[in-house]
């Protein structure tokens, strides 16, 4: 079987495992679990290390027919875009069982859901077939349901269906447009859902509409306008981008701290993945007309986020609100359409990815000892917690993007990037930092300094287990802050191929 499909399929040999053994063993299940998600991290990392940064194209192919009388295949590739979110992924996945080790409800369902999930996501970033794409889109979607409404808080339910309908309706739109790309090209090509094939078709004027639609314009927009908007709506659901977003704060308040790691670090990032792959990717003239409506929705979800995350009294309610306003520094950058912007926008998705995943572990830590997740309901902390509290300033100073963190460099090429495109947008977003430092300053205040709350007096510091989830992402922020040519030396070949569509 080729590394791929091993990555992507090891998990579910691993939940079959976990299915044979009794409930009641409940370490066994967890073991399980890590031992699972522990190869696609191997086997991710030797991709990593294989992987030829000098060639912009798809790598580690793989392509068989699965539904030949439709031309769809199974069809895997990576290039600079995908192999570090493949590699995150499995990271996160990884470190998610250890983050969910003190769940004692329905053990079995938890990690087998967990391993489900990781499959779904792998598959996103590595197919090259639509139809595939969309296949292992949909997995991801009931096992993220049931861990939320299963295992979260007291608005589970809520949250979960919230998340459903959303996801759902992204998905719809993104079937309408995967459908419609086909009907326009299944009698031309023997593969009508290949990205690479469909890329280079819309790209060559052979994908009109015409054959479909009375001059391929419909209510006065061309074809292949609409079936760009369907996909930008289904990505845009799912980063979340303002007015998108409103399911991703009650997800993440309601969802076990395990799966808000994951939900922030990974699941946010399909789909500003999505919109890089196909949006721009395959539609690079459509891009350009809609660039500055994107870089304007980006802005504002800079600085929404941002204000409404400062307003915040609950603790992992702020983390959620920081994120719908660092997804807003991908789109912007995206929308730029320069090298500097695109390798900043493909950067901030990974950055974030460590930092948000480890501000949710954090905030896990909190909640687990206190009971509560109200920031101004502790106090003084660092005097009893040390390490705990040096381990969340350093992912405060990564997500506010000081200099020498990951954070700062992929803000700074989106900044760099977008300033001669748009300078007054640009200017907006700067803004953005200041308001995002001033949040986590001031949570690092009433959090961490000042007089002892005298409740927390015997407040635990972290563990040998909470360590080791937390520390891997730490070393990260730091590595890429120091170094940063580690991930962008694997991307920027092929962003400067996305780049070069647009003339």
């Amino acid at each position: 079987m080729d590394i791929l499909s091993l990555i992507i399929f090891s998990p579910l040999l691993a939940a079959v495992a976990i299915l044979l053994i009794p409930s009641e063993r409940k370490d066994a299940l967890r073991t399980t679990c890590v031992a699972g998600a522990l190869v696609p991290l191997v086997l991710a990392t030797k991709l990593w290390v294989d992987f030829d940064t000098t060639v912009a194209s798809y790598q580690f192919g793989v392509s068989i027919d699965w539904i030949k009388s439709l031309g769809i295949q199974y069809s895997l590739g990576v290039d600079g875009l995908s192999i570090p979110m493949v590699w995150l992924a499995a990271l996160l996945m990884f470190i998610a069982p250890f983050a969910a080790w003190k769940i004692e409800k329905g053990v079995k369902g938890f990690m087998l859901l967990l391993l489900l999930l990781e499959t779904g996501i792998l598959g996103v970033f590595c197919s090259l077939d639509l139809f595939l794409f969309y296949v292992f889109w949909e997995v991801m979607l009931l096992p993220m349901y049931f861990l939320i409404g299963i295992w979260g808080g007291k608005r589970r339910e809520y949250a979960a269906i919230k998340f459903f309908l959303y996801t759902l309706a992204g998905s719809v739109l993104m079937l309408l447009g995967i459908v419609a790309l086909y009907l326009c090209v299944r009698d031309v090509t023997p593969t009508p859902f290949s990205i690479p094939v469909l890329s280079e078709m819309v790209q060559s004027g052979q994908v009109t509409g015409a054959n479909l639609i009375n001059g391929g314009v419909l209510f006065g927009w061309p074809f292949l306008k609409w079936v760009f908007l369907f996909f930008f709506i289904a990505f845009a659901i799912k980063v979340p981008i303002v007015p998108f977003h409103t399911w991703l704060p009650d997800a993440h308040v309601e969802a076990p701290t395990s799966i808000s790691m994951v939900l922030a670090g990974i699941l946010l990032k399909l789909g500003c993945y999505g919109i890089l792959r196909i949006n721009l990717g395959m539609f690079p003239d459509i891009a350009m007309d809609f660039a500055t409506i994107g870089a304007v929705i980006g802005v504002v979800s800079i600085l929404y986020g941002a204000f409404v995350a400062m307003a915040q009294t609950d603790f992992k309610r702020m983390v959620a609100y920081s994120s719908v306003s660092h997804m807003g520094y991908v789109l912007l950058g995206a929308s730029a359409l320069t090298s500097a912007g695109l390798n900043g926008a493909a950067m901030q998705m990974f950055t974030h990815g460590t930092s948000s995943a480890m501000l949710f572990l954090l905030v896990g830590v909190a909640y687990d000892r206190a009971h509560h997740r109200e920031i101004e309901g502790f106090g003084g902390l660092a005097s009893v917690a040390p390490v705990y509290t040096g381990i969340t300033t350093l992912g405060f100073f990564a997500a506010l993007g000081l200099p020498g963190m990951s954070g700062f460099v992929s803000e700074f090429l989106v900044l760099v990037g977008s300033w001669g495109v748009y300078p007054v947008l640009t200017s907006l977003a700067v803004i953005g930092i200041v308001i995002t430092a001033a949040f986590l300053l001031w949570t690092l205040q009433r959090v961490f300094l000042g007089p002892l709350n005298e409740k927390y007096k015997d407040f635990p510091d972290v563990d040998k287990r909470e360590i080791f989830t937390l520390v891997p992402l730490a070393i990260l922020c730091v590595l890429l802050g120091v170094v940063p040519q580690i991930l962008l030396g694997h991307m920027e070949a092929t962003m400067e191929q996305i780049r070069a569509l647009f003339g």
